[in-house]
């Protein structure tokens, strides 16, 4: 079975080249999609990856955007600053073809705070627990089953949890245990406790009908309108 990797991109030009290096490593299609980045991503990312392509902003429609022109059998969705495990194709591809549709890998939190090795243990117990897995852990789905449930909602936030429950109606994910291991530098920037708590407190408020558009927005995040 054959894998394409499809990384949403906007102003990474510090770290892409490095990550997409590692991900030529992989036996797998690499797929930028950038979202309109203000630096030097793009330029730096074109001879690094098989196909580089600009969507509208916002990693839902990015992500879409690159599945739409993937070859791959599997889509795998990958943040920048999120670096794969040197034996993610394989383990992708086993785990599809043992019988998955769809999966996630553990997640490792790269920082200096003492509290990452616990949130990373949390969140892998979390997305055990229920089912639900986030951008961060390096979603993977068959090609097929990410059709058949729409690919990501067109929205700014919690694409990801969206993504997951229309998922798990199929069936439960693999949950691969090499992690993956991803910058903390969102978390470091406005204060461990604080990110973590405020990220719940939008969860909590996102699953008793909040809108992910005023959400975004408070988080920070604001896309460019279609």
């Amino acid at each position: 079975m054959s894998l394409s990797i499809i990384v949403p991109m906007l102003n990474e030009e510090a770290g892409i080249e490095a990550a997409l290096q590692a991900l030529r490593l992989l036996a797998a299609e690499i797929i930028v999609v950038d979202g309109g980045s203000t630096d030097r991503s793009v330029a730096l990312t074109e001879p690094l990856a098989d196909r580089v392509i600009v969507a509208p902003r916002g990693r839902a429609r990015q992500m879409n955007a690159g599945a739409a022109i993937a070859s791959g059998d599997i889509l795998l969705f990958l943040h920048a600053d999120t670096v794969l495990p040197a034996t993610a194709g394989q383990l992708v591809v086993n785990a599809i073809e043992g019988g998955a549709v769809w999966g996630r890998f553990d997640v490792r939190i790269d920082g200096a705070s003492n509290l990452f090795p616990l949130i990373a243990v949390l969140m892998n117990w979390r997305s055990r627990l229920t089912g639900i897995a986030t951008g961060d852990q390096a979603i993977f789905v068959t090609r097929a089953a990410f059709r058949q449930v729409g690919g990501f909602p067109d929205q700014p936030l919690m694409e990801d949890i969206v993504l997951s429950r229309r998922l798990c109606r199929i069936g439960r994910p693999a949950c691969l245990r090499p992690p993956v291991i991803t910058a903390g530098r969102r978390w470091e920037k406005h204060g461990v406790l604080r990110t973590i708590l405020h990220m719940w407190w939008l969860r909590l408020r996102y699953f008793f009908g909040a809108s992910p558009h005023d959400l975004a927005r408070e988080y920070g995040y604001q896309p460019h309108e279609s």
